[in-house]
């Protein structure tokens, strides 16, 4: 998936990075890998840090206009820090870079998510990528069905969160594999 990612953010570079004179052009590409690991880790840090739901949301193109969803204003965030810290950049320099370029990869990222003739990003492999393959026994887009239907919220407590996940594994929505085996993954993925 990172390479792939990797591609998507350099389609999109051109004024942002490859035509902006803030980064060497000797650099280009190292400032292309700087947002495009934000990305990754800003996702990975998401789901580890309990909003499965919302890089779940976004991906599956359920997260509003990527302008307002907080999630993508958390990766604007990491990568304007992360170009900061390894270009020397100031803040307004940065925020110009990431406000430019991040929309449109994300925009781009979601609709080839979302779209069945577009094989280079599905829902499924890049959860599994972001996860270490931990999610390879769930069923990502059903889980997307649920969440915008509001089908997860096992506990009705107006939230979903691991109590509703374990709740859904216990109740049968996922057959354990043995010693625990889909709900040893499913607290792994909650770093429980």
């Amino acid at each position: 998936m990172f390479e792939q990612l990797f591609n998507l953010v350099k389609e999109q570079a051109g004024a942002a990075i490859i035509q902006n004179p803030d980064i060497p052009n000797e650099r280009n590409d190292e400032a292309i890998g700087e947002v495009t690991n934000s990305v990754t880790n800003g996702l990975q840090n998401a789901i580890s840090g309990g909003q499965f739901k919302d890089v779940l949301k976004l991906l599956g193109g359920q997260g509003g206009d990527v302008q307002n969803n907080p999630l993508a204003s958390q990766l604007s965030g990491n990568a304007v820090s992360s170009l900061m810290e390894k270009f020397g950049l100031n803040q307004g320099q940065a925020g110009n870079i990431v406000s430019n370029l991040l929309p449109g990869v994300l925009k781009n990222l979601i609709s080839k998510t979302n779209n069945p003739a577009d094989s280079s990003f599905d829902l499924q492999g890049i959860f599994s990528s972001l996860t270490g393959g931990k999610t390879g026994g769930l069923d990502i887009q059903g889980l997307l069905g649920k969440v915008t239907q509001g089908g997860l919220d096992k506990d009705g407590d107006g939230d979903t969160d691991f109590n509703d996940v374990i709740n859904m594994v216990k109740g049968g929505a996922a057959q354990s594999k043995g010693g625990g085996g889909m709900m040893d993954m499913v607290k792994g993925l909650f770093g429980s």
